[in-house]
């Protein structure tokens, strides 16, 4: 525990000079023994193992044991296509995750962190990866702290800690500073941790802790245990693998039963059987749910948000709870002037002299166009831009001569200034250290004697700021005679109150009214103030309540059955600590929600990978949170979430219209032969296995793909997130895949039987055409199982419409094309098959619009 020795004793333990540093040889031995100071990852799979891991799902293990037992009985042709279409889904499924992968490592090769560091009594800059413990770090405003550091020397030096504390103002450190006793992070006031920025002032420290040993790195071996749940739709298509599995076995086992009990060929049967079992097995459903997940993945990377995981898409899609962190997320980060008080007037018309003080009463360095220094000093720096008193322009009029520093005592701090022969003191700080060593006011540019009525309104105002979560100012001024430092600030020209605070994005309040509509609840967890996160909620329109805040000191006094009921009613939870916002998420998880959790800081992390959802910020988040996290948001902006989710709702409701259409064509394929074997017992298969697998891979696979892309429902976010239990078939769904499947079957089986008249061939190809042609119409069904097609624009959906033309067009070639013929076993049909073929098929379309308009 660095901070609770001396300077000197650091010195000991970490074996280094104070002022000369470890030497080279030294670091590089210690580098040598204790590793690169870099925070160790999750091990990634390698591509081989990503691609094997395709072949788990029950659905390709089927199929694989059907390739199997067609070679065994001589059917090569239909194994080999069966294991072209497994091993091109499972290329597909392994380039999507090693094309997210790719993605993320070009996003960390965008920054190569350094730092300043003494060897040998020589300052030099090294990669940051090459720190130790014993190294002496030099760094100040603008730089990011390497590793832990115990800091030996100090000059007004503040760091931007939000990243691991959630505290949005900079922290105040001080060398001298010991602790008697155990204090967390964002007590350690003699401390600086890896990952956080210096806001303002320099400093120079002893590294203690490097790598995976730092406050961040010990937050991030939390993270190091996967999270490998199932997500809602994973299991859904788990559970249906295992019911094809098994109706495919059952039915295999009952149709092999009748024929041997008709008197068949036992060869016959088995190979009849196989054909049963490839149309029990929709061979294009896994390609097809990867490929269009992998499309939703590709149209939201355009929208800003990288999806790690595939499956994410979907959870995200049921998502009920967003659990977001304040800084940076709801807020912009950044601080900004929002409310002043001058001339005895709110919000009026500021003077000259309140400007100028703005620009040069800090610290603030410029680099070119980037201003560093304290973020409060910078809102009045840029404040005063804004209205056209820039800081490097009126330094060069107005030079800066002496200072009288801010220090946590005094509370306020002054420049003095030389204009020509004159000096003028400008000041600013607590109000009422302000207020108490001010005898004048300026009231519309002139100076007037300041009464107690006077100093009672601008304390007044100052309370109102307050209420309001605002960062007061007090800006004062006075002409110097001397330089005396216990006269320069008494007797001052009280000029007015600058009233800050990190405001929230523009885009964020009609993204959670958005949520509100589609029944999300949005819950802000925080580690700033309770009257903070308040203001801002308000001004959110996320709570109305003081009320609806809870502190982490009260969540600490509530077993886990009252932190349920309160996370039932509570909006805002703040003062929160890492451990706060894990038990929360998974409160919210235990009241049925699907959670997810947003945030950018190393303290947000434990907390995304325990959410079911975790999406980090791209810009500003640490290594760690972008981790632990499923998506990544390229622009740091809430909306973006909004998008996220509706692309996730649109997604399911895709895929879910893809599975309609495969498991209804595959019901009618099913029907086709099983019923032709129990009613039509002329020892002859309505299909082959080959025309059932180009119907399954072909005639089916595109018009699939075709209903991933169909246009977006508009009106998907003004619904309900979906049960995570509610089955990929509730509301009507088994009765529409029954009905058409039941539907497609007998006219088939009619078409069958009107060519067993003539050929058997002839019958063979009339059910393998009505089989196919039936199934191209029926996707236009499919777009909406309860609306008509025409309400929702007959030719929307262009590839849809292109693949049923190319479609039908490829059945009339394989039908009169000679080389065809041979492969799928079929015959030219004469104009009145023709007719026929097309009547029946058309009608799958005339059927269900009949149905829809009587449900209407």
């Amino acid at each position: 525990m660095a901070y609770r020795n001396s300077i000197k004793e650091i010195a000991v333990l970490t074996d280094t000079n104070l002022n000369q540093g470890l030497s080279q040889s030294e670091a590089e031995k210690r580098w040598r023994r204790d590793g690169a100071n870099e925070l160790v990852e999750e091990k990634k799979e390698s591509p081989i193992k990503i691609f094997l891991e395709q072949f788990k799902d029950p659905m390709v293990i089927i199929l694989i044991i059907g390739a199997a037992l067609s070679v065994t009985l001589g059917e090569a042709m239909d194994a080999c296509i069966i294991l072209f279409v497994i091993i091109m889904n499972a290329l597909i499924g392994t380039g999507q995750v090693l094309k997210s992968e790719k993605a993320l490592a070009a996003l960390k090769q965008l920054i190569h962190p350094t730092c300043k560091v003494i060897r040998d009594g020589v300052l030099t800059e090294i990669n940051s990866s090459e720190c130790v413990v014993g190294d002496l770090i030099e760094f100040e405003a603008g730089d990011c702290i390497p590793c832990d550091l115990r800091l030996i020397s100090t000059t007004r030096l503040k760091l931007d800690e939000s990243l691991l504390t959630g505290e949005s103002e900079p922290a105040e450190k001080n060398e001298f500073f010991v602790a008697d006793g155990p204090l967390g992070p964002a007590d350690q006031r003699n401390m600086a941790f890896m990952s956080t920025y210096v806001t303002s002032g320099r400093g120079r420290g002893i590294a203690v802790h490097c790598g995976m040993d730092s406050e961040v790195g010990k937050i991030a071996a939390l993270l190091n245990k996967d999270n490998n749940e199932m997500t809602p739709m994973q299991r859904r298509m788990a559970e249906m693998g295992k019911m094809l599995g098994l109706l495919s076995v059952v039915l295999c086992a009952v149709m092999f039963a009748v024929g041997v009990i008709q008197g068949k060929n036992i060869f016959d049967m088995l190979l009849l059987a196989i054909s049963l079992a490839v149309a029990a097995i929709p061979e294009g459903l896994p390609a097809v749910v990867t490929i269009v997940q992998a499309m939703g993945v590709t149209t939201m990377s355009s929208q800003n948000a990288i999806v790690r995981k595939l499956h994410a898409v979907e959870t995200l899609g049921s998502v009920s709870v967003i659990c977001s962190d304040k800084t940076g997320t709801l807020t912009q980060n950044k601080m900004n002037v929002v409310s002043t008080y001058s001339d005895r007037e709110f919000d009026q018309p500021v003077t000259k002299e309140f400007l100028t003080i703005c620009a040069l009463c800090n610290n603030v360095e410029t680099r070119g166009d980037t201003l560093l220094g304290d973020p409060s000093e910078k809102a009045l720096v840029e404040f005063a831009q804004r209205h056209g008193i820039v800081k490097q322009q009126l330094e060069c009029s107005q030079i800066r001569i002496d200072e009288i520093p801010f220090d946590s005592s005094r509370k306020k701090m002054s420049t003095i200034h030389e204009i020509g022969q004159e000096k003028v003191v400008y000041t600013k700080g607590a109000v009422d250290r302000i207020i108490n060593q001010c005898t004048h006011l300026l009231v519309n540019g002139q100076k007037v004697l300041m009464s107690s009525y006077d100093k009672k309104c601008i304390m007044e105002a100052s309370k109102i700021m307050g209420q309001k979560a605002l960062r007061v100012f007090a800006l004062a001024m006075k002409s110097a005679h001397t330089l005396r430092e216990d006269t320069l600030e008494k007797d001052c020209t009280f000029v007015g109150l600058a009233g800050m605070m990190d405001p929230p994005r523009e885009e964020v309040a009609e993204a959670i009214e958005t949520c509100r509509k589609a029944q999300i609840r949005v819950v802000m967890i925080t580690g700033d103030s309770p009257i903070t996160a308040y203001a801002i909620g308000h001004q959110l329109k996320l709570v109305s309540r003081e009320e609806d805040v809870m502190s982490g000191d009260e969540i600490d006094t509530l077993n886990d059955d009252q932190l349920l009921q309160a996370c039932k009613r509570v909006r805002i939870f703040a003062r929160v600590s890492p451990e706060h916002k894990v038990r929360l998420v998974e409160s919210f998880k235990k009241n049925g929600g699907i959670v997810a959790m947003t945030g950018d800081g190393v303290n947000d992390a434990p907390a995304l990978k325990s959410a079911d959802i975790g999406i980090a910020m791209g810009e500003n988040g640490s290594d760690v949170c972008k981790s632990a996290s499923d998506i990544l948001l390229t622009d740091d902006n809430f909306k973006t979430i909004v998008t996220a989710v509706e692309a996730g709702r649109n997604i399911y409701l895709k895929i879910q219209k893809a599975v309609y259409y495969l498991l209804s064509c595959n019901l009618g394929e099913i029907m086709t032969l099983f019923l032709a074997v129990l009613l039509l017992p002329h020892g002859v298969p309505a299909l082959c296995a080959i025309q059932i697998l180009w119907v399954n891979l072909v005639t089916d696979a595109f018009p699939a793909l075709a209903l991933g892309v169909e246009p977006d429902d508009r009106h998907v976010m003004e619904q309900k997130p979906r049960d995570p239990k509610e089955s990929l078939f509730a509301h009507g769904g088994y009765a529409f895949v029954v009905c058409n499947g039941l539907y497609i079957g007998t006219i088939s089986l009619v078409a069958f039987k009107y060519g067993l008249a003539h050929s058997t061939v002839m019958a063979q190809t009339m059910a393998f055409m009505v089989l196919s042609m039936s199934q191209l119409f029926h996707a236009m069904n499919c777009r909406n199982d309860k609306v008509s097609m025409f309400s929702i624009g007959l030719f929307k959906n262009k590839w849809l419409i292109l693949t049923i033309v190319v479609g039908l067009a490829l059945q009339v070639f394989v039908c009169h094309f000679p080389p065809m013929n041979l492969l799928l076993k079929t015959m030219p049909l004469a104009l009145k098959e023709w007719l026929i073929v097309f009547g029946l098929s058309a009608s799958t379309m005339v059927i269900n619009e009949v149905s829809k308009l009587f449900n209407h």
